[in-house]
């Protein structure tokens, strides 16, 4: 009896190592999830680097003339005094200065479900009590 109380055991120890091992809250969905954190971190980082830069453009917009002068200049606008020849067949020359950052998504862990643990834990159970009764049938056949 206590000798197949043990397949019962190691169905359990099996389960149990694979749940914390490829489990939904396993050590591998652990690490993805650490993965995923540090690139929205990294986006963060990023997007706090454009808002700075966009934060500076619109202060020198709004307090620098000669920022908006060439600013204008870009768009095609002129003051008063200037004049323009404009060649037919050439495009503006826009120069953009910033993007405005990208969306991280974050990716979904992979992992094992629970149900397949279960099965797996379950067949490796009746595996080891069937190897177990086997060998009990043979000795028993043996020692006859």
């Amino acid at each position: 009896m206590v000798k197949y109380l043990f397949a019962l055991w190691a169905g359990v120890l099996i389960y149990t190592l694979l749940s914390v091992i490829i489990g939904p809250v396993g050590f591998s969905v652990y690490r993805q999830l650490q993965t995923e954190q540090n690139k929205q971190e990294t986006n963060i980082e990023s997007l706090k680097l454009i808002n700075r830069e966009l934060e500076d453009t619109m202060n020198s917009l709004l307090y620098d003339k000669d920022t908006l002068t060439v600013y204008a200049r870009e768009l095609g606008y002129a003051s008063l005094q200037e004049r323009f020849i404009r060649i037919v067949g050439l495009g503006r020359n826009q120069t953009f200065r910033t993007s405005v950052g990208e969306v991280v998504i974050a990716a979904a862990p992979q992992y094992t479900p629970d149900k397949t643990l279960r099965i797996i834990a379950f067949c490796t159970g009746i595996t080891i009590l069937i190897c177990m009764a086997f060998f009990d049938v043979m000795k028993y056949l043996r020692d006859r």
